[in-house]
């Protein structure tokens, strides 16, 4: 079974190899060059946001479900976490990238390239998260908690069953523009060793002085930016059922 699986799996990468080559023969090494930089930065962004909403989602609850007034009203736990997640904003990400190396190379074992660029990316948009999560979640009614309160729905009923399909579209707008805004901090992430767009503009746009890679980087990152925001659009219609 083992073996069979490695040959498949040597089968599938010769095949791949083939068509890399025989893609980059057809279309040119600029433009070769520009569609790997949009899959790396495109790696990056999407991976981060996927576990900054693991870790950013459940703070924004906590804030949420802590603060004053509401069902799990606790300050000791509000007021510090507030505190823990307004110091991750206020960290710009270039310092964060360079200060938290050694906490990079410990978890993915290198401080440099693009899966190390997700670990500070991660850091810095999830406080974003867990804010635009509490936000989204101070906007549902209070009358649809209290009454699955009275119905004596529990703690994880409410969040699961009321607030957060209430809070749904806009959750999906908040995700939206951390990816957008996760693809400008990709941009510095390629002048630290990583790759993607950020890298191209750089590397070759700005040290080798070719306008035209720099008017490609940017024509891309426009283009990836109107397509992320009209596919958070689309979806925060379709999950708004009001």
């Amino acid at each position: 079974m083992l073996n069979n699986l490695l040959k498949l799996w040597h089968a599938i990468s010769g095949w791949w190899d083939a068509f890399t080559t025989w893609l980059h023969a057809l279309i040119g090494d600029t433009a070769w060059l520009m569609l790997v930089s949009t899959c790396e930065t495109l790696y990056m962004t999407l991976t981060a946001t996927a576990f900054a909403t693991l870790l950013g989602v459940p703070l924004g609850v906590i804030l949420y479900a802590t603060r004053r007034g509401r069902f799990l009203a606790n300050p000791l736990v509000y007021y510090p976490l507030g505190i823990v997640v307004n110091i991750g904003r206020s960290i710009p990400y270039l310092i964060l990238a360079l200060w938290i190396i050694p906490f990079t190379r410990a978890i993915v074992g290198v401080s440099i390239g693009n899966t190390a660029a997700i670990v500070p990316l991660t850091l810095s948009a999830a406080p974003f998260i867990a804010r635009m999560v509490e936000n989204m979640l101070n906007e549902v009614p209070a009358g649809l908690v209290e009454a699955a309160q009275a119905m004596g729905a529990s703690p994880v009923q409410i969040v699961r069953k009321v607030l957060l399909p209430e809070a749904l579209p806009g959750l999906t707008n908040a995700l939206t523009i951390t990816l957008i805004a996760l693809i400008g901090y990709s941009a510095i992430a390629g002048s630290l060793g990583a790759g993607g767009l950020g890298k191209v503009a750089y590397a070759y746009g700005y040290q080798r002085y070719r306008p035209d890679i720099m008017l490609y980087t940017v024509c891309t990152i426009v283009v990836l930016v109107q397509l992320i925001q009209w596919l958070g659009d689309m979806l925060a219609k379709r999950f708004d059922h009001r």
